[in-house]
């Protein structure tokens, strides 16, 4: 069964992306008020409350011992505009990558609702019950409230706590790491292709191939080809590669690049339920978010977190599965011969019979 998060965050997504309220001439007549005004209601009264303050403080008629408490009152209130300021950029970003393309729904549902309201989407204005109310708390902190119809509970941030976890590098919304990008990268970096087949920008060149030392070979070191059938009694080579050794080869980088996404679990998190747990196709994946990407095989931020050495274990299993099979699989699938010979159509049955007087050679001699 898939989980509240999944489900909601989808409904929101295809909602959104349906354009169908663009269609609908009651919205459209609807008088929408989008205008939440949240540093207008914060900041209301603020200035009566500082010149009261300052008056207090210039005529030595405070009530603490020599105005402590109300010189930190003061100081707090001049500091608390550009607090708000970077409190509510903060909280932006953070909501923002809810529209990311390959975001996790099983991010709390609740970020893509506060997203939606403030960004004042249509669905989501005052008008239909949302609210986004920003408070002063009288510690020096800030607290700011989204609350409305699809919210089971209203979210409450505040503005030191989220500081906190980003400047440790934890985001309130994680970030599904471009595996894509990655793993194009990791091709390169793991030196089974010719250096000729790189380009100046690191990247693969269309016409690139494995190098000649992955190729299986016979006694008389010629590749061992893999005969094909194409159809109408006609064959073709395909070079057939060392598996192993590749592996064996590509293994250190792979581990590597685990352990860079692990050093951030909730976008290793992310990686594992958008793209790696179900080791779907490069092409599955695109639908993948429509989809409910990893479904009953996805990780919670709530209760994997912090990952255990078994599921570690298994994110590394299964992406080296996805790398081989997704990327590395096209390289080494019905390869022709560079040899032009080598590589021309022919008959099959009597291919067959040369390979097999070959073998029986072979094992004779």
């Amino acid at each position: 069964m898939e989980n509240k998060n999944t489900v909601k965050n989808l409904f929101i997504r295809q909602a959104q992306n349906s354009d169908a309220l663009g269609y609908n001439l009651d919205y459209l007549s609807a008088r929408v008020d989008n205008n939440f005004n949240i540093l207008g209601n914060a900041y209301e009264g603020s200035g009566r409350v500082y010149a009261y303050l300052k008056n207090k403080i210039n005529n030595n008629s405070c009530d603490s011992e020599n105005c402590k408490d109300e010189m930190l009152k003061l100081q707090q209130l001049e500091a608390a505009p550009q607090a708000s300021l970077d409190f509510l950029s903060d909280i932006a970003a953070e909501l923002q990558k809810t529209e990311d393309t390959n975001f996790d729904p099983n991010n709390n549902y609740m970020y893509s609702v506060a997203n939606s309201v403030l960004l004042g989407k249509p669905g989501f204005s005052k008008t239909e019950g949302y609210d986004i109310v920003l408070d002063l708390l009288d510690n020096g902190s800030q607290e700011i409230t989204f609350s409305g119809p699809f919210f089971e509970r209203p979210l409450v941030i505040n503005n030191v706590t989220l500081g906190s976890l980003l400047d440790s590098d934890t985001s309130i919304v994680a970030t599904t790491p471009d595996i894509n990008k990655d793993m194009l990268r990791l091709l390169v970096e793991t030196g089974i292709f010719n250096k000729e087949d790189v380009s100046d920008k690191g990247e693969l060149l269309p016409t690139a191939r494995i190098q000649e030392t992955f190729i299986l070979k016979g006694p008389d070191q010629k590749p061992d080809y893999e005969i094909i059938d194409i159809g109408m009694g006609k064959g073709r080579n395909v070079l057939r590669f060392d598996l192993d050794k590749i592996e064996k080869k590509a293994t250190p980088f792979i581990n590597a690049e685990v352990a860079g996404l692990l050093s951030s679990e909730q976008e290793a998190v992310a990686a594992w339920n958008v793209y790696i747990a179900k080791g779907s196709s490069v092409e599955e994946d695109d639908q993948m978010v429509q989809d409910a990407n990893a479904g009953s095989l996805a990780w919670s931020y709530e209760e994997d977190l912090p990952l255990t050495q078994d599921n570690k274990e298994l994110f590394l299993e299964k992406y080296k599965k996805y790398f081989m099979n997704n990327y590395l699989k096209q390289f080494i699938t019905n390869k022709f011969p560079t040899v032009e010979a080598d590589a021309a159509v022919f008959d099959l049955a009597e291919a067959r019979k040369a390979k097999a007087e070959k073998l029986n050679q072979s094992l004779t001699s």
